[in-house]
């Protein structure tokens, strides 16, 4: 092999590389746009609010007082209350009916089924969107007897 011969010889698979690095490049660019265009205009709403609540249960009376700390306010219609309490329908506007906005400092109190918690079970606060497409749980609480 000569080496001079090789270093001067000016074929070369460039073009042919640069022409799919250029096809690469624009497939991945089209894809990327498409994702944030058709992608991000869906979320818009949807996504559940920040929002801290605390949990105070009293042993005696089997009450357990749910508090909105701080964070978002939100709307009490798309807020329920699951686990093993006595409110059917558990929906906080339900439990509250005079509950316009959850806001800092709004509370309500919900019952035990059977007037008292069993050790490990869980009460959770979910947050549902609009469209019922996204939940999320936003504060839970485990009774540890």
């Amino acid at each position: 092999m000569d080496i001079k011969n090789f270093l001067s010889e000016s074929r070369a698979v460039s073009p042919v590389i640069g022409v799919i690095l250029m096809v690469a490049i624009t497939v991945i660019l089209a894809a990327v746009i498409g994702t944030f265009v058709l992608g991000l205009g869906d979320q818009v709403g949807d996504t559940a609010p920040q929002a801290s609540f605390t949990f105070d249960h009293e042993r005696s009376t089997g009450n357990l007082t749910i508090t909105h700390e701080s964070g978002a306010a939100i709307d009490p219609a798309r807020v329920t209350i699951s686990g093993p309490i006595d409110e059917d329908g558990d929906a906080w506007n339900e439990v509250d009916t005079t509950a316009t906005e959850i806001s800092a400092g709004s509370s309500i109190t919900v019952v035990a089924t059977g007037a008292s918690f069993d050790s490990g079970e869980t009460v959770r606060v979910v947050w549902t969107s609009e469209s019922g497409s996204n939940s999320a749980t936003l504060q839970r609480w485990t009774y540890n007897a």
